[in-house]
This record gives structure tokens, C-alpha cells and sequence, in this order.
């Protein structure tokens, strides 16, 4: 059994206790479930920077998602989506709000699984169908 540093145990143990604190936190659900306003209120309460997906997208493609997907078609911005998650997942640790559809991409859910805490937002059908 190897032992610990007095300073490395009690970093390990901070871990234990809240893992999530060194992990950036995704947030994922339907498009409507809320999670651009529960991130910026998670963001705000923990004292962490709040980043959508979507908009990080947008910033790097330099047009509109719309657009995107009407010049180049769906796969090409899974393509650019699955990247961009990638590397908000390796940064500093944020609140990160996801696109509807970035969940249902395998290798997103991976990234996700390796990389951060992910929370599914849920609401009800009538709730989504109203926003």
C-alpha cells in the first residue's frame, strides 16, 4: 500500500467528498428542459464561469447554427459540436449547458463520462412543447 503526503491526503479526501468540484458539470436534457437558466444560476452559486454549448459553436463556425446546418447539412455539426465539447471538457472546470441533441452522440456521452458530472434536466412534455 503506498502511503500519502499529509497535503495529498487531504486533497484526495476533498475529492471524495466532492468529486464534482474538479470536474467541469454538463448539463444535458431536451431543448426547452432549462438548462441555459439552471446553468447560469449553478454557475452563479458555485462561483464558476456558465458556457453554452451552442454559442461556443456559433463563436467558432463564425454563422448561425440554422446556417450551419442548411450549408453543410446535420453531420458536419455534430462534427463541430462533438469538437467544441471536447475542448470545453478539458479547460478549467465550468457549468456547461449542452445543445438538445449533443447527448444522443455516442462519443459526446463519452467525452462526458470520462471528463465531467453530467446532470439530465427533465420536465414535463407540456412544459417543453410550451418553450
Amino acid at each position: 500500500m503506498t502511503s500519502l503526503t499529509t497535503e495529498e491526503g487531504q486533497n484526495y479526501r476533498a475529492r471524495l467528498k466532492a468529486p464534482w468540484k474538479s470536474r467541469t458539470v454538463v448539463l444535458v436534457g431536451l431543448m426547452g428542459a432549462g438548462k441555459s437558466s439552471v446553468g447560469h444560476r449553478l454557475a452563479k452559486e458555485i462561483g464558476w464561469k456558465f458556457v453554452d454549448s451552442d454559442d461556443e459553436i456559433v463563436a467558432a463556425a463564425g454563422c448561425s447554427i440554422s446556417d450551419i446546418f442548411a450549408i453543410h447539412g446535420e453531420q458536419i455539426f455534430r462534427d463541430v459540436e462533438q469538437r467544441v465539447i471536447a475542448r470545453l471538457l478539458h479547460g478549467e472546470p465550468v457549468v456547461l449547458a449542452t445543445g438538445g441533441g449533443a447527448w444522443m452522440q455516442p462519443k459526446v456521452r463519452e467525452l462526458i463520462k470520462q471528463d465531467a458530472t453530467s446532470v439530465w434536466l427533465r420536465a414535463d412534455l407540456e412544459v417543453l412543447l410550451d418553450r
